[in-house]
């Protein structure tokens, strides 16, 4: 998996660099809709981000309900192989989530992916955030108005199973006689290690951008 992701990112780089016609960039605003799972209940703030309570067994609603977050960052985008009808695309998308709870959730998206002449959209590629790597995949249209470009995205990033290790917890206690001598001390087992496993949860995020073509 690494090795396709590696080889991804440098067909990207080559891309953006040797095959480019032309090049805009602009704000990204929006909303992404989270199934529950883990990112859910830190957003819900069932559970503290960076805490160990996401390690341990849920109770309550904890990993029960979704939740929504608004998102707001900027999108690179190079475009190449322009054939006229169809143009290739290449995008980084850097955004951060959840600052209306108080949160800094930030993600960062490359994508490849094809536009007609008529503006609408397809692309796919890898997502970096503080769950883990995962493959988002959007579809979209463009408006014009002018020079002024507004993209109208939609991006699925589909749930992962992440598991958690606890490492095993021990304690020493002392030893002592009925005449209170002390006999030494043990280190003894209070809590064994064990993983846990949680969804991460499905997001769909619906984003508008503004950037002015040449």
């Amino acid at each position: 998996m690494k090795k396709i992701i590696t080889t991804l990112l440098l067909s990207v780089s080559i891309l953006s660099v040797d095959a480019q016609v032309d090049k805009l960039a602009g704000p990204r605003v929006g909303v992404t809709m989270v199934q529950a799972g883990s990112l859910a209940s830190i957003l819900r703030k069932d559970v503290s981000l960076f805490s160990d309570d996401i390690r341990e067994e849920w109770t309550g609603s904890t990993g029960k309900y979704g939740a929504t977050m608004s998102q707001y960052g900027w999108q690179w985008e190079s475009r190449f192989l322009d054939g006229g009808d169809i143009v290739g695309l290449v995008e980084w998308i850097a955004l951060v989530g959840g600052m209306e709870k108080g949160m800094f959730l930030p993600s960062v998206s490359s994508m490849v992916g094809l536009r007609t002449a008529s503006g609408f959209e397809f692309a796919a590629g890898p997502n970096l955030s503080l769950g883990g790597i995962a493959i988002v995949i959007g579809i979209g249209k463009t408006l014009k108005f002018g020079k002024l470009n507004v993209p109208v995205n939609i991006a699925y990033v589909p749930s992962m199973n992440k598991t958690y290790h606890h490492d095993a917890e021990y304690e020493y206690f002392d030893e002592y006689d009925e005449d209170g001598n002390y006999m030494g001390g043990a280190e003894v087992e209070t809590s064994p290690e064990y993983s846990v496993t949680h969804p991460t949860g499905a997001r769909i995020s619906v984003m508008v951008g503004f950037n002015l073509g040449k």
